[in-house]
């Protein structure tokens, strides 16, 4: 049975209130009639075995990809880039797909006999991650074989030491990513799609650039000729990083992506009235909402925002990818 798709709901007088977030909590607000909500669909179905898919995305890439075990072989330099804690929001529980993936590309290195493999989390301009963090997304045993090596990095937008110049688009915006990553004999990227602005060549152009590239596209002007970031043809944001991505592909710099898709399963049991609409709560969503609603009243803004932070998401992968951007 697949899953209702969202609709728009016109407010009119019988409608019930709406829920917000409203702080570090959440109210009920009536809201004026001929008001708009946009109510997102339900959450699609998981695969029923992740780990089989990642293989065989691995195994049968798209476009004009080879298969990932056909470029690995002793000798060469293997880099891995991932996604940063900036997704997914929020975190998802353990095994974490970024886990669950680089488990299998590393095993075909190993299988292959590769030795030069270097982690890097793909931060742009965002904050370095904790080590809790990282070990959440790559799992412990990952974590403990590369990290006290030196061989789990955290890219730096702003090290000239790590970043290297590949041009101009024909914009005359600089490209310019990770040294490691454009000097290795192949780039693996594993990214997490939770939004329909992931993924692509945004991947790369923006995980693994410096800020002098990051300018031309993180910028309040791109915001405004953007339609909407959720549509590729008509924002700005992908133009550029398309463009970007051309050019990084023209310089020879060798990129595997591997894509996963989360559904949108997005709270655990007990926020879960948080996800379903307002009028089809049960007795059991009101209760719930009612008893959260007055202990986060009564509780100090910090502690509130710690257990917002806690919470681990039953995100599930509804599908991967791999090979050509």
């Amino acid at each position: 049975m697949s899953p209702r798709p969202g609709f728009v709901l016109e407010v009119d007088r019988s409608t019930p209130s709406t829920l917000f977030w409203h702080g570090e909590g959440y109210r009920l607000e009536k809201l004026p009639v001929g008001s708009r909500v946009l109510y997102a669909p339900e959450p699609v179905d998981a695969l029923a075995d992740p780990v089989s898919a990642i293989r065989r995305a691995l195994q049968e890439p798209l476009g004009d990809a080879e298969p990932l075990r056909s470029q690995l072989h002793p000798g060469m330099a293997l880099t891995i880039a991932f996604d940063d804690v900036s997704l997914p929001l929020p975190p998802m529980r353990a095994p974490d797909v970024r886990q669950l993936v680089i488990e299998q590309v590393l095993e075909l290195a190993a299988e292959a006999g590769v030795d030069d493999v270097v982690l890097i989390a793909a931060l742009a301009l965002h904050r370095r991650m904790t080590d809790a963090e990282l070990r959440h997304a790559l799992g412990e045993r990952i974590f403990d074989a590369f990290a006290p090596h030196g061989l789990l990095w955290q890219h730096d937008a702003e090290d000239p030491d790590q970043l290297v110049h590949l041009g101009l688009t024909d914009q005359g915006e600089d490209v310019e990513i990770n040294k490691r990553a454009a000097t290795s004999d192949l780039l693996v990227y594993v990214n997490i799609n939770l939004v329909a602005m992931d993924g692509g060549h945004k991947s790369v152009a923006t995980g693994l650039a410096s800020y002098k590239s990051l300018r031309h596209h993180h910028n309040a002007h791109t915001m405004t000729q953007s339609r909407s970031f959720m549509d590729q043809h008509r924002s700005e944001l992908h133009s550029s990083n398309w463009r970007m991505g051309r050019l990084i592909a023209a310089s020879g710099v060798k990129v595997f992506q591997i894509e996963t898709n989360l559904n949108t399963d997005t709270f655990p049991e007990q926020f879960r009235f948080l996800q379903r609409r307002e009028w089809e709560w049960t007795a059991r969503d009101r209760a719930g909402f009612l008893a959260t609603s007055k202990a986060l009243q009564a509780t100090p803004e910090r502690v509130a925002r710690s257990i917002f932070h806690s919470i681990r998401a039953p995100h599930k992968m509804s599908s991967v990818q791999a090979g050509e951007v």
